[in-house]
């Protein structure tokens, strides 16, 4: 393969297996989740050749991958993964931390009131019930 060969973005995205098929690729591409040499695309027969840089934006993270050959087929995943290296930023460490721990902390209590706190504050309000029944 010579260095200036070329081949439709949405067939290499299919056969570097970042998608599961062809025409997920081509809608990837047409909704304006891909990016080539920082130049958004929307044409799914757009070429691609090696050198070119990738930033793809999947539902839940992105990656930017460099283009070291075009595909011939859709083969293993060590295959698909000579196609490209993945220049991705490194994913910030997990280490346990949820994404709950950034929201502010409450206080036991300070939130909605138990059952009995409201039997409390009816009593307080409206007397102690044994009253208003008779």
């Amino acid at each position: 393969m010579t260095g200036e060969e070329r081949q439709r973005v949405d067939k290499w995205l299919f056969f570097a297996r970042v998608v599961k098929s062809r025409s997920l690729a081509a809608k990837l591409v047409s909704g304006g989740k891909v990016r080539i040499n920082k130049d958004k695309i929307d044409q799914p027969s757009q070429g691609v050749k090696p050198g070119d840089v990738l930033t793809i934006s999947l539902e839940r993270r992105i990656l930017i991958y460099r283009v070291l050959s075009v595909g011939t087929r859709r083969g293993p995943a060590e295959e698909a993964r000579t196609l490209y290296e993945d220049i991705s930023p490194p994913l910030p460490p997990k280490n346990g931390i949820s994404r709950l721990d950034g929201l502010p902390a409450r206080d036991a209590g300070s939130g909605r009131p138990t059952k009995r706190q409201r039997r409390q504050v009816d009593r307080l309000m409206h007397g102690d019930g044994d009253d208003s029944d008779s």
